[in-house]
């Protein structure tokens, strides 16, 4: 019996309510030895204070060593072993818009580049292109047909899009045509399995279609696909953990992983404060809240080191008072992955980890930082084991075993 199956049998009614606060991207790495890292170096007394009535920790989205997409972190916060429940990005990009994804459906989340004279990419996001310029870049290339197929091109926001094929025989087991880096071309769609021939075929067709329609659309005159995939069909979170569960974030992607384990994505402004406003009017109605702030991993993806202090400040005033005027049972304050700006990337780093219980021991821990949590009670955990501790503490599970 896995984690699983045992939320399943133990979960019992609650009246009680859990707040999952994902700040994107949240570790990060010193810029200089021995300095602070952004979290560090910003003044969150709000955090500060919380982190003193909770217990801290580090968590580990995947497994150490393993620097994790945004897709995996988020199951694995959500409580779905991420090495059992996989899912590409492309479902979750579809998902993330409202796209009607049919069984056999095949999605890609596309990004539009920026490509030179020799066919190399400069820019792997095109200067992040405003959403109206990607909308009407995605309208170009509703052009482009394929033999025996429909084609679906839709925006998701800035440079981002979805591609999405529909028809017999299709095949999902494609390799990424985004190197993830610059200086180089971008990758030809690679069949992983025999079976996915004919659908590398079709995409290196699109693929060839697209470039030429995007010549003349500098910034944006080329596109990367990543993350093929068809929907898995997870069991969802009011089957598992017996919540009623909500998701409040801007960015589609977030909006599709949380759809995909049966959360309701409830309407919100771009702020902070939208999002905070939100939670509070819809507060009664689920019993679970995750809510997702962005703008951190952004900031650490552009390498803007003061950026992202900003951001975790801005988190401090606008986020954290009223969510605790609402008295949640649980509020769990974490991140889903890192995001250092010194890498300009993703990384395997654990991240800090602020857990508030009615039913909690509070360690010593005064501030909320990596370095501060390290020393907590939580330990090292993994973002799984957070879920059923949420469970518990919520006194929403009941005893295993005689």
């Amino acid at each position: 019996m896995d984690t699983m199956d045992l939320m399943r049998e133990l979960h019992i009614p609650a009246e009680t309510k859990i707040v999952l606060l994902v700040i994107d991207g949240l570790g990060g790495l010193p810029t200089t030895p021995g300095g602070p890292t952004a979290l560090e170096a910003a003044h969150t007394p709000n955090l500060d204070a919380l982190a003193a009535e909770s217990m801290c920790g580090l968590s580990t989205p995947i497994s150490p060593g393993i620097t994790p997409g945004s897709g995996p972190s988020h199951l694995a916060l959500f409580g779905y072993d991420p090495l059992r429940y996989q899912v590409g990005r492309g479902v979750l990009a579809a998902l993330g818009i409202g796209f009607d994804l049919q069984p056999g459906d095949i999605a890609a989340r596309g990004n539009f580049c920026t490509l030179d004279e020799n066919g190399l990419i400069i820019d792997r996001r095109a200067g992040r292109i405003p959403s109206e310029k990607g909308r009407e870049l995605c309208a170009l290339l509703r052009q482009i047909k394929l033999p025996g197929v429909e084609v679906f091109v839709e925006p998701v926001k800035e440079y981002r899009l979805v591609l999405v094929l529909r028809g017999e025989g299709l095949d999902a087991r494609i390799a990424d045509t985004d190197p993830q880096q610059t200086g180089v071309p971008p990758l030809p769609a690679r069949a992983l399995a025999p079976e996915a021939e004919h659908t590398a075929q079709l995409v290196n067709q699109w693929l060839q279609e697209a470039r030429r329609l995007l010549k003349g659309h500098h910034p944006a005159n080329g596109v990367n696909l990543r993350g093929f995939s068809q929907d898995p069909g997870f069991p969802k979170m009011q089957e598992v953990f017996g919540l009623r569960a909500a998701a409040i974030a801007t960015y589609p992607m977030y909006k599709g992983v949380a759809k995909l384990v049966g959360m309701e994505t409830l309407e919100s402004g771009d702020t902070l404060e939208d999002e905070v406003a939100t939670l509070q009017r819809h507060w009664e109605e689920y019993d679970f809240f995750y809510v997702h702030v962005k703008k951190t991993d952004s900031a650490g993806e552009d390498g803007d080191f003061q950026r992202r202090v900003e951001i975790l400040e801005h988190v401090d005033q606008a986020m954290i008072p009223p969510i605790r005027e609402l008295a949640p049972d649980v509020l769990i304050v974490t991140g889903d992955h890192s995001t250092p700006a010194v890498l300009r990337s993703h990384s395997w780093h654990p991240l800090p980890v602020l857990f508030y219980s009615h039913y909690g021991r509070p360690d010593d821990v005064a501030a909320f930082g990596e370095r501060a949590c390290a020393r907590g009670i939580l330990g090292h955990l993994r973002h799984v084991d957070l879920m059923p501790l949420a469970m518990a503490h919520a006194l929403r599970l009941g005893k295993w075993g005689a």
